[in-house]
């Protein structure tokens, strides 16, 4: 494995560091690397052909006061495929925020857990001011371009998904919402090429829903009136319908009038579900309301008959007691899933009736679900889903769920052992749902060690059929995906990725 050092950056944290998610599996790195024709246990499959991107909350300056593991900066890793061979690239993602913090040597905008006033350039909510713009939480490909987005609304950052260069910003040909930005989740249909998205804010309307062709432009936009400042993360999609949500869970009103941002959970509101069509307008907007509870990220929606079938994490407790813990404990209280007890949900929303019935599908706390991705919108047989560390926010293995029969298949990835959101990954040639290979990003603390196993989706409690050295053990982190070579501008020639990998 030839491993070359592409940069460094300039970090602030203490060498006696103790915070405890920034340091064991939450350990941050500041180099950047690169390695090509990896070392392989086991054998690559030839027909896994693509990349495998992964976002990282990777802080370099410590908090002004207090750390959540949300601040961290944006680290994008990367592990690309091709004839049985890999390469490993890891990059910062140069957001405005990181340059600035970077040539000022230390932090300069207030954290998630933090005072809003300790930000001297704060002009707004979240990531439009109150926040800095990280670009840490997902990853997608669009159009050929990687990009990264942060979950309280911002730019969406455009890399180079073999080298992972900075791009620039999505500009939409100069139709981009600046003033309130996009949310965690964009949404690629991989059908017909579109992104569909939507962001939020604290001034009314307080969310939008978007389109965005596949040739990057926007070409829809609209209002979906709340009835106050929300939460919402992420969203879902059938062939003809978007689906928004309106979630109990949000700020204070009051502490949020005094600059505070401070979200409660009231049971005594619905869930509200809002469907409309792709290219719809305000107007169309149907509402479907269910159980009050928090859904931090769907699964994927589909139609059926008069039915639209939505799959998402309904939270069992979304606002776990504080109790009388450390002040980590309780701050950290909203990432223990063990706490929150998010459990495998469907809802069906008729469009007939305006009825919704709703479904538990599993008792097993899992989180995280992904899916292949040539069935977003469509009718989906398999999610692929975490469970996580009691405690923690920490994925320890990996639930094959079959929505079809209830039969569940585990993978443990052994004691100390995280891993990563696992993305399905077809193979070339597929023939089924399950056709293809699950891949992840490990963080070992027993060897000090990080890989990328590959598993066959179809015998996943086999475990791995190869494991992908890289070159240092890597920070825990979450959102992934998974991109096909066909879908990568150059892939079939001659570029960057093909001589990482020897060829």
């Amino acid at each position: 494995m030839d491993i070359e050092v592409l940069g460094r950056a300039i970090s602030t944290l203490p060498a006696d560091d103790d915070h405890p998610y920034r340091t064991g599996p939450w350990r941050p790195q500041t180099v950047e690397r690169k390695a090509d024709d990896c070392v392989v246990i086991g054998e690559l499959p030839t027909d896994l052909d693509g990349v495998y991107l992964r976002n990282t909350e990777n802080p370099v300056h410590p908090a002004m006061s207090v750390y959540h593991p949300f601040d961290g900066d944006g680290m994008v890793h990367v592990v690309g495929f091709r004839d049985g061979k890999a390469f490993y690239r890891n990059r910062f993602v140069r957001t405005d925020g990181f340059l600035a913090e970077q040539e000022a040597g230390r932090p300069l905008w207030a954290g998630l857990a933090e005072d809003p006033a300790k930000s001297p350039t704060q002009t707004g909510w979240g990531a439009r001011g109150r926040m800095k713009d990280a670009s840490s939480t997902d990853v997608i490909l669009h159009n050929g371009v990687a990009l990264t987005s942060f979950y309280q609304c911002g730019d969406l950052y455009r890399l180079n998904p073999t080298t992972l260069e900075t791009l620039g910003k999505s500009d939409w040909h100069g139709k981009f919402p600046g003033d309130v930005g996009v949310s965690a989740h964009p949404k690629l249909d991989e059908h017909t090429g579109e992104m569909l998205f939507f962001n939020y804010s604290t001034r009314a309307p307080y969310m939008h829903y978007g389109v965005v062709d596949a040739r990057d432009n926007l070409v829809h936009y609209v209002d979906v009136p709340l009835p106050g400042p929300r939460l919402p993360h992420d969203m879902a999609f059938t062939e003809n319908y978007a689906i928004l949500n309106d979630m109990p869970l949000f700020w204070e009103p009051e502490a949020l009038q005094a600059g505070k941002y401070a979200a409660r959970f009231h049971p005594e509101i619905p869930t509200r579900l809002a469907v409309i069509p792709r290219r719809g307008q305000t107007s169309d907007i149907q509402w479907f309301e269910g159980a009050p509870t928090y859904v931090l990220h769907w699964v994927n929606a589909y139609e059926e008959g008069d039915e639209i079938v939505l799959d998402g994490f309904f939270q069992t407790d979304p606002e776990p007691p504080a109790g009388n813990g450390t002040i980590y404990q309780r701050m950290f209280r909203f990432l223990d899933n063990e706490l929150m007890g998010p459990k495998l949900h469907r809802w069906r929303l008729n469009l007939k009736t305006g009825r919704t019935k709703e479904e538990r599908l599993t008792e097993t706390t899992t989180e995280f679900g992904m899916i292949n991705g040539l069935h977003g919108g469509r009718r989906h047989r398999y999610t692929y889903a975490a469970t996580a560390l009691p405690g923690w926010f920490l994925f320890n293995g990996l639930v094959k769920h079959d929505l079809d029969t209830g039969r569940e298949e585990h993978y443990s990835f052994g004691e100390g052992v995280f891993a990563s959101e696992t993305a399905m990954a077809p193979r070339i040639g597929s023939t089924g749902e399950d056709d293809g290979y699950l891949v992840t990003i490990t963080s070992d603390m027993n060897r000090d060690l990080s890989e990328c196993l590959v598993l066959d989706a179809r015998n996943v409690a086999d475990g791995p059929v190869a494991r992908v050295q890289l070159p240092e053990r890597v920070s825990s982190g979450t959102h992934s995906t998974w991109a096909p070579g066909s879908a990568i501008p150059g892939w079939g020639e001659r570029d960057d990725a093909a001589t990482a990998i020897g060829l």
